[in-house]
């Protein structure tokens, strides 16, 4: 145990036990709470390790817990339903869940009736946070625990962040597009305002910039149906025909525009390259499959349930960010050296 700066030994933490114990925080808090998936001898363990440390359980969380109703909220913006990246978050989520012992309550965008609504959880999990959700809004003025997939646009901060440098994986897919041939890639980006879109946007007229590449951007709404996603495509190659290659920021949308690409005569993988910022079962299914970056929706689902439980049970401190790092899965439709 610490001293403090007066020379007192200070309380056994948490953190004490763990370390004695030889197992992590969570460990510790599901032994002692009697839940999680934890065998009855690491759990006598830690009971004794805490027991010898005098380690004891800050008496107002315990009374919050014991007042808790064991559910966690996860909110989701009805336009991201469809999507097959966020229904694997929901999964990812749920999964973690039980395996904590605690229920899941899905909240969906409501009507203005219920806008003084308190949701009746004991915190909340944030999809991708987008600029201007009034929906978002009302559940941050809670004062609920949160947890959100992705930072806020505009600065502000939940409890707890679980990210990934989409930045970063925009411009790897990039330079694998600009090695593999590619002189003037277009971009469809997302209208949607979230920290997720912007720095995929940023990334790319950055990239652009630095080669002395005129970005072509053009915008399609989050779930916008397949033949509006080939009509923005087929106008986007023939306001641009030098256009060689293509990246998709939103999900689903590579998928949907493969086949205006077709109808003009380009044969992707060959005379045209074509990427998504987000993998789908139908991105690896199309002839040719559709290099895509992994966005790890389970894991990221699976990642902000954790944070938000650990938050919940005092294991970490409000304010902690974790990175959920991304990888690329490399497909026929960009490897022009190989076809």
């Amino acid at each position: 145990m610490a001293k403090t700066r007066e020379g007192r030994v200070a309380s056994a933490t948490i953190v004490d036990v763990a370390k004695a114990a030889g197992v992590s925080k969570t460990t510790v808090s599901d032994a002692l709470r009697g839940g999680g998936r934890v065998s009855e001898e690491t759990r006598r363990l830690v009971l004794d390790v805490a027991a010898s440390l005098g380690y004891s359980i800050n008496r107002s969380a315990r009374s919050l817990r014991t007042a808790t109703t064991g559910a966690i909220g996860l909110y989701i913006p009805q336009v991201l339903v469809r999507s097959e990246h966020y229904l694997s978050f929901v999964y990812g989520a749920v999964n973690e869940a039980a395996q904590r012992d605690y229920d899941v309550t899905l909240i969906v965008a409501g009507n203005r009736e219920r806008a003084a609504h308190v949701p009746h959880v004991d915190g909340l999990v944030l999809i991708d946070p987008v600029d201007g959700d009034e929906t978002l809004d009302r559940l941050m003025a809670t004062g609920l625990m949160t947890v959100s997939s992705e930072h806020f646009p505009g600065g502000r901060e939940p409890s707890g962040v679980v990210w990934s440098d989409h930045a970063a994986q925009a411009i790897d897919l990039l330079d694998h597009l600009s090695a593999e041939g590619a002189t003037a890639p277009a971009l469809i980006a997302s209208t949607t305002v979230s920290e997720w879109s912007l720095n995929i946007r940023n990334a790319y007229v950055d990239w652009c910039t630095a080669r002395s590449i005129t970005p072509v951007i053009v915008e399609s709404p989050f779930g916008a149906s397949p033949e509006d996603l080939r009509r923005t495509a087929t106008e986007l190659l023939q306001a641009h025909p030098a256009t060689d290659a293509l990246v998709a920021a939103g999900d689903g949308v590579a998928a949907a525009v493969a086949p205006a690409i077709t109808a003009t005569g380009l044969r992707i993988g060959t005379d045209f390259l074509l990427a998504s910022c987000v993998d789908s079962q139908a991105n690896e299914a199309l002839h040719p499959p559709i290099t895509s970056v992994d966005a790890r929706g389970g894991d990221a689902g699976a990642a902000c349930v954790r944070l938000l439980i650990d938050l919940l049970e005092d294991v970490v401190e409000p304010g902690t960010s974790i990175e959920l790092p991304l990888l690329r899965h490399t497909r026929a439709s960009t490897l022009r050296s190989a076809n």
